[in-house]
């Protein structure tokens, strides 16, 4: 069963884009089945995968207004290493269709259910604002990656977002969560730098990840060759970056599927003592 991330912030110029296409290749690269979806109508992670978003035959436009089996939108056959369900201009005029649509908010959601089973992981980008694609993309997640750089303005618009997460889960989504924020743009020579960061890991705690992306020329060339970091230049800090992330990531699945089996088996034990006790 896929574990389906939405990577989010209302604020442009954080990383979303170059965050999900990169961690998709590294999961890839660790030989996780993953599927990006490109929920952006400009395209951005389509073109940085190494696909022509001008020459989709179906994208996510169809896919979402019901033309276009959820198979029949996915890219297989890429360089990238991962499958792909691209965007293009396209995608603008769905948000004024989803809104004569039944279950508006759930149209992602339906449309991945055919596909649950052919991977592990399904990263999705996301425009920077909180649209009815957005809402598409946390209605349909179980777990939410904030790409955030470490500034004051950053620390405001977080806060906003949490609490449109807090609202999604309320709403539409019981099990929906942050899966984590991640320090993207690092650059520990600046004060204001490690400032926001300590504000961040005392207030997430945990959910901060370990890992942060620094500042990297190959991340901002690699997109313009329609490569991740990874392919691109493999010994870059970027793309060493973003295979940690991806091993951090991989742990904590991991660990909380151990943890699930465990509550699992314990409630399993409490339901047959208790079973024992009543035929007694």
């Amino acid at each position: 069963m896929a574990k389906i991330i939405t990577i989010t912030n209302q604020k442009g110029g954080v990383g979303k884009t170059t965050t999900c296409v990169n961690l998709a290749a590294s999961l890839a690269a660790t030989h996780k089945r993953v599927l990006m979806i490109d929920l952006d109508p400009q395209g951005n992670a389509t073109m940085g995968s190494g696909i022509d978003k001008h020459a989709l035959e179906h994208s996510v436009y169809e896919l979402l207004t019901g033309q276009a089996d959820v198979r029949a939108c996915i890219l297989t056959d890429t360089e990238c290493g991962y499958h792909v369900a691209g965007a293009n201009g396209d995608l603008t005029a769905a948000e004024v269709e989803l809104l004569q649509l039944p279950r508006r908010e759930f149209r992602l959601k339906m449309a991945l259910t055919d596909v649950m089973d052919d991977y592990d992981y399904i990263l999705i980008d996301n425009p920077p604002s909180l649209s009815l694609l957005t809402v598409n993309a946390l209605a349909a997640s179980s777990g939410v990656i904030i790409p955030m750089q470490c500034e004051y303005y950053a620390l405001e618009g977080i806060s906003a977002l949490v609490g449109t997460i807090n609202k999604i889960n309320q709403r539409l989504n019981p099990s929906l969560r942050i899966e984590g924020i991640l320090r993207t743009m690092f650059d520990p020579r600046m004060s204001l730098t490690k400032d926001v960061s300590s504000h961040l890991v005392e207030y997430f705690g945990d959910k901060v990840y370990r890992t942060v992306i620094p500042r990297n020329v190959r991340l901002a060339e690699a997109p313009s060759h329609g490569l991740p970091a990874l392919q691109y230049d493999k010994h870059s800090r970027g793309a060493l970056a973003y295979l940690a992330l991806a091993g951090e990531l991989i742990r904590r699945t991991e660990q909380e599927a151990g943890d699930s089996a465990a509550e699992a088996a314990t409630a399993e034990e409490v339901t047959e003592a208790t079973t024992e006790q009543e035929t007694d």
